[in-house]
């Protein structure tokens, strides 16, 4: 029982949710399913869209995606020689409508959740280095 009397959940190691993709609540994935949703994209292209990313995150975080059935990874011929290009499943285009729910609460709250971490930087009681140098 927590302090408010309410009982918490217990998890069965076989609940589905001990699987759950965390990666969508990730960094870049759902910036990589909006720069998909218009259709397939190169690598390179990805890359020049999110500028601070590392190719290796680009890729690890694609390769994560494919693996959760969200993106699909095909080879492409082109003048350069070919390539691969990725492009949202229709699990991946699920995501769409969830994303879209998250910025609009973000633009709602962003000044809320600016004053609240400058509240929390200003108290300076030494966890506040741990937070902002990860």
């Amino acid at each position: 029982m927590s302090r408010t009397g309410a009982a918490l959940p217990s998890f069965d190691p076989a609940c589905p949710m001990s699987t759950f993709p965390m990666q969508i609540g990730g960094r870049w994935t759902a910036m990589i399913v909006l720069c998909l949703e218009a259709g397939p994209r190169r690598f390179g292209v990805l890359r020049r869209h999110l500028r601070p990313i590392s190719a290796k995150v680009l890729a690890d975080t694609l390769l994560a995606m494919e693996r959760d059935g969200l993106v699909r990874r095909r080879p492409v011929d082109g003048h350069d020689g070919g390539g691969v290009e990725y492009d949202l499943t229709s699990l991946g285009r699920s995501l769409l409508d969830l994303i879209a729910h998250l910025r609009g609460w973000a633009r709602e709250h962003l000044a809320e959740l600016m004053r609240a971490r400058e509240d929390f930087d200003r108290t300076g009681d030494g966890r506040v280095e741990r937070v902002t140098r990860r």
